[in-house]
């Protein structure tokens, strides 16, 4: 066999094995690990492929694998190991997000914030306000000036008439507050929703609906606080309505 020969089979041989399927079919698989709760990220999670390759969550339970679609791919936490995930069932190689069988106590939790909050209450208070217009208008009875560009000066009559309507305006105040009263209930109930409730609680029908009548929170402290802290309290309330 001669040299030319040699050369031409190593070079076949490079070829095959560089364009090989195998090789071609190499995609990277990223997440986050997640505790029992879903709500607290898990670090030192052991992420490996059926291939070899591994990698380790950080702190905010995220990791990156590098493998085959004929790869399968599976966590280990605490010498404990996970079902073995298939890469070519994985729909997401970007999100490819678990919640392992462990409870973890941190201080801050990794949320998704896109589960949570969507538009649409904004949406609809901006509407709400747009149509009450009048009535949410910081603007109190009184008297104006009038001016036209080249016209005379003059009062405005109907704020003058609006200054005596004491009735009117007192009926006008009311409702202005029952409808800041209902923007207020429906942002609780955006923010304690159902679905929410359940995705960290697993509470469901007649369970579900006792809880949020039993520990629906104020507006204050939806609307002051934090993601966090607002979690926290589901999560706080949820034991103690299990307990009893």
């Amino acid at each position: 066999m001669n040299t030319k020969l040699i050369v031409n089979i190593f070079c076949l041989f490079v070829c095959l094995q560089v364009f090989s399927p195998d090789v071609l079919a190499q995609v990277t698989v990223s997440g986050n690990v997640y505790d029992v709760s879903k709500l607290y990220a898990v670090p030192d999670v052991q992420v490996s492929s059926t291939s070899g390759s591994s990698d380790i969550t950080d702190s905010t339970g995220s990791y990156q694998i590098k493998v085959s679609t004929d790869d399968s791919i599976f966590f280990t936490y605490n010498g404990k190991s996970t079902m073995k995930f298939p890469v070519r069932d994985i729909k997401n190689y970007s999100a490819f997000d678990i919640s392992i069988q462990a409870q973890v106590k941190q201080k801050y939790k990794l949320l998704n914030p896109v589960t949570v909050y969507t538009d649409n209450y904004k949406l609809d208070s901006i509407e709400n306000r747009e149509e009450y217009a009048k009535i949410f208008g910081d603007e109190k009875p009184g008297i104006h000036s009038t001016y036209d560009p080249g016209g005379a000066a003059g009062l405005d009559l109907d704020a003058l008439i609006g200054m005596f309507q004491f009735r009117k305006n007192k009926e006008q105040l009311a409702f202005r507050n029952r409808l800041l009263q209902e923007e207020e209930d429906r942002y609780i109930d955006y923010r304690f929703s159902s679905k929410t409730i359940t995705r960290i609680t697993g509470l469901t029908g007649d369970s579900l609906e006792t809880y949020k009548k039993m520990y629906r929170p104020d507006y204050y402290f939806v609307a002051h606080s934090t993601l966090t802290q607002f979690y926290q309290y589901i999560l706080n309330t949820s034991y103690a309505f299990k307990r009893k």
